[in-house]
């Protein structure tokens, strides 16, 4: 192809076209989250606050296995975008075999730690009980998490956004589906007149986690069937070998462990967010969650165009189209902090409406409103980072990324808020938030200006 065979206009109809199904699930599943949410509040702001002081430790646990998965997907986006495919299913065999094991070995982990941890974070009693049995449950379910990731991730780099959106936003259906009867007990309800009995488990915090394993029981073995012999680039239908490849482990890991500890480091900066919050009480920690909850609408956009211009990148890399990389680069994060920065703005306007979703105390959204209103105004430089982040991966550069990741979120963030929080309660820690999402955003966009992130390649 001539170097100016693809127009600007034409980029810009791609990162949309490969982002838009990526978005919708995101859409989806926020829109499950609030919903969620709203069902777990509708219990108080005690079960709210179990399942807050939990979530950064979950995460954790989910951004390792998100760098596990990418180590071995994005080689396959190379191969892919190389015309490799057989290559790229001996990678494919590769990494589902690393998912069972990893997995099965992160799941021990999680359940041994499970009746410590609240503690550990600073839980109050009264929530310790609850917490400790939502970890215990999630942490059952981590095999299985590592296998739709991974199956998704695959499905990605061939150039297939569509399939892994529809069972984003499957999982999160389903998981409202049986929050519904596994959260609450048997009880009456008015339908179109009719008073009707609904079976219910009434399990509350106990439930919320069942429902949230069990969707990721059904999702990951439909993701697997899905990539292993529906997938229009490669399968498992095919022969090949199962042995490991040296040379195939060995570059999942250059790729794969600087970006498990880039999601530890950041992870953990979570953990000790959640630590200094959980000293301020129940609607603290309650309304950290929840805001928490509510600006996934607004980053929405920016990991949609992220997980598109990893596939893109990869194979453009594969490709060894360098002039269309650095071009691709420049659209999709472009539209990544125009996206972000215009949800911002109607999050700002919305947020009291929002919170009065999500929960039935008043405080609690009061305080929820005024701390996610102070962090808005970094969603675009928040956008780039993310927009960037998934760049950086479909070129396999992540080992400088997350060091960068490391400096900004322990040195903007987390030290400044150790000071602030004290003063200032839970409108410290989100002050402290904003000005490292800003941080962020500006020196990631610095290493990509520069373009290092492909010399290095």
């Amino acid at each position: 192809m001539a170097k100016n065979d693809v127009t600007r206009t034409e980029k810009i109809r791609l990162v949309i076209g490969m982002s838009l199904p990526a978005i919708l699930a995101q859409l989806t599943t926020i829109a499950m989250e609030y919903i969620d949410a709203g069902m777990v509040g509708s219990l108080g702001a005690g079960a709210t606050a179990a399942i807050g002081l939990v979530s950064s430790s979950i995460w954790l646990i989910g951004g390792s296995c998100i760098g596990l998965s990418a180590g071995f997907y994005v080689q396959v986006a190379h191969l892919i975008g190389a015309r490799r495919e057989r290559e790229a299913e001996s990678v494919l065999r590769q990494g589902l075999k690393a998912a069972v094991l990893l997995g099965v070995l992160i799941c021990i982990a999680g359940v041994l730690i499970s009746g410590s941890l609240p503690g550990w974070l600073g839980g109050d009693e009264a929530i310790r009980a609850d917490a400790s049995a939502y970890f215990r449950i999630y942490s059952l379910s981590v095999p299985f998490v590592l296998i739709r990731q991974m199956s998704c991730g695959m499905m990605q780099s061939t150039g297939d956004m569509k399939t892994p959106s529809i069972l984003s936003a499957l999982i999160c259906l389903l998981d409202v589906v049986l929050n519904f009867f596994m959260i609450f007990p048997t009880r009456m309800m008015n339908l179109a007149g009719m008073r009707i009995m609904i079976p219910g488990a009434g399990m509350q915090v106990k439930g919320a986690a069942i429902a949230t394993a069990l969707s990721d029981v059904i999702i990951a073995m439909a993701a697997l069937y899905l990539i292993s012999y529906r997938n229009n680039k490669i399968s498992l239908r095919n022969r090949g070998s199962w042995s490991w490849d040296k040379k195939t482990v060995l570059t999942a890991a250059k790729i794969g462990i600087p970006l498990s500890c880039d999601q530890i480091f950041m992870c953990s900066a979570y953990v000790a967010g959640t630590l200094i919050v959980a000293r301020l009480g129940t609607v603290p920690v309650a309304a950290n969650s929840l805001a928490i909850t509510a600006e996934s609408l607004c980053y929405m956009p920016g990991y949609g165009i992220g997980a598109a211009a990893t596939a893109i990148i990869g194979q453009s890399i594969g490709a060894q189209r360098y002039d269309l990389t650095r071009s691709f680069a420049r659209v999709s994060v472009a539209l990544g902090m125009i996206m972000m920065g215009i949800m911002g703005a109607l999050m700002y306007l919305c947020a009291p409406h929002v919170f009065s979703l999500l929960t039935s105390s008043a405080e609690v959204a009061v305080l929820g409103t005024a701390v996610l209103r102070i962090e808005l105004f970094a969603e675009p430089l928040y956008g780039a980072s993310i927009c960037c982040a998934g760049v950086f991966r479909g070129a396999g550069d992540t080992l400088t990324p997350s060091v960068m990741n490391l400096l900004s979120m322990w040195c903007v963030r987390i030290i400044p808020a150790i000071f602030l929080v004290p003063v200032m309660g839970l409108r410290g820690y989100w002050t402290a938030m904003a000005v490292e999402l800003c941080f962020r955003g500006i020196i990631f966009l610095i290493r990509m200006s520069r373009g290092k992130w492909i010399r290095e390649l």
